[in-house]
């Protein structure tokens, strides 16, 4: 059946526009962008439905890179069905879920069991990554070729960083030679094992172990030589502190095929959030000065960071209500990244398709997807949205099983108010 989607700001991140249109659906696909008003009118006389969309802005699905979801091992705090519903609330049509489960998902077995439990619970697409070494543990690196043809699309330990460098190198090298992507967290692990907040004045007045921004940049350094000596395709998962920049600038200017991420919650919140030992506020890496904060967005709005995600980290109230220094660390995200990325575009740094390009098209063309653009041919996964409507974020409202929001009571601005994939509407807000 084909639907026209109609009276809607076109945001296309892949050719940087903003303008009034149409987009014509046939099925799964994108059968046509349309702008002028002859063809439009045209389109309405063949579609078998119509949608007004009311002059809000239409945009391709989110692509989140880097959502846990804690099947197997830990299902209380969120399950492929809630996560499922949240992503769709949130405009997130596809989600690349990480490895860092109990267990880890270092096999095929494991893998496919991830494969099918999302098939059967999600309403969005789920892609999963995989772990690069067994147990996550960086002593041997897991089967990457076998799990490859069982679907993963990445390998990453998350925040296990690989300490045995040469371990590390060899899982790069494999990796090169089967073309798979590694997705590294780029800490110096010694340095940052127990720390809870960022090193400074504040992390001093409120007595709390702290890291100095110089791990991430010490991490990245050694990843990037590793980069390097194998030749691998790298994708930094967060990137959030000023010093970490040079380097990965100079990794692009040498030709590595490196590209990097930030999380919404490092670009929207800083160091001085924590308060008075706020736990949703306990993040790793832990959250950053606004000197660092600014820089990132900076890069961000340059393209030297490619894309940006929710790293949303489900945890239940008993691991949050401890003691700062013993809570354990995450904020869910779906539902929230794209109104708290909307604080971008509203405070000046950046305008829709290049927000888009960060958390559509580039992630997609990462991982070699078809998804992330509004073109022909294009998977008919796509956001509606209000970008500019006000509201109280209330925690209990989220669809996630755990509500650790950072951004709990706070105003935000930007509403969704649907979500297709593959041209089905799996959200309409009521």
């Amino acid at each position: 059946m084909t639907t026209l989607l109609c009276n809607a700001r076109l945001i296309d991140p892949e050719a940087g526009t903003d303008c009034l249109g149409a987009v014509l659906l046939d099925g799964a696909k994108i059968s046509a962008v349309l702008t002028d008003v002859s063809e439009i009118e045209g389109a309405k006389a063949r579609a078998a439905q119509t949608l007004d969309c009311g002059g809000k802005c239409l945009a391709p699905g989110i692509v989140d890179l880097g959502v846990k979801v804690c099947e197997p091992g830990e299902r209380h705090k969120e399950s492929f069905g809630s996560a499922g519903l949240a992503a769709a609330a949130g405009g997130v049509t596809t989600i690349i879920t990480r490895p860092d489960t109990l267990p880890a998902i270092d096999t095929p077995e494991t893998l496919e069991f991830i494969r099918r439990r999302a098939n059967e619970a999600a309403p969005v697409h789920v892609l999963p990554m995989a772990a690069l070494t067994k147990g996550r543990q960086g002593r041997e690196m897991t089967e990457i070729g076998f799990l490859l043809d069982a679907g993963a699309v990445a390998f990453s330990d998350c925040d296990h960083v690989v300490r045995d460098t040469k371990v590390l190198s060899r899982a790069l090298t494999y990796a090169r030679s089967l073309g798979a992507l590694v997705v590294g967290h780029p800490q110096e692990p010694t340095l940052s094992a127990g720390a809870a907040v960022t090193s400074g004045k504040f992390a001093s007045l409120r007595g709390l172990p702290a890291v100095s921004p110089m791990a991430e940049r010490m991490g990245m350094d050694r990843d990037i030589a590793l980069l390097e000596m194998t030749g691998a395709r790298y994708h930094a998962d967060q990137i959030t502190t000023a010093r970490a920049l040079p380097a990965l600038d100079r990794a692009r200017k040498n030709g590595l095929d490196i590209t990097a991420g930030a999380s919404i919650h490092h670009l929207t919140l800083n160091e001085l959030d924590v308060a008075d030992y706020r736990t949703f506020f306990k993040l790793k890496p832990p959250l950053r000065s606004e000197d660092d904060r600014l820089a990132v967005v900076e890069a961000l709005a340059s393209g030297l960071i490619d894309t940006l995600s929710s790293m949303h980290t489900p945890q239940d109230e008993e691991s949050k209500r401890l003691p700062y220094e013993e809570a354990a660390s995450g904020a869910v995200g779906l539902e929230t990244l794209l109104p708290a990325a909307l604080r971008l575009v509203h405070a000046g740094h950046l305008d829709l398709p290049a927000l888009f390009r960060a958390l559509s098209l580039n992630p997609a063309k990462r991982l070699g997807l078809p998804c992330g653009r509004l073109s022909k041919g294009a998977p008919a996964d796509l956001v509606v949205f209000d970008p500019d409507t006000p509201f109280i974020m209330d925690r209990y409202t989220l669809r996630s099983k755990s509500r650790n929001t950072p951004f709990d009571g706070q105003r935000m601005q930007g509403r969704i108010l649907a979500t297709y994939v593959s041209g089905q509407q799996v959200y309409g807000r009521e």
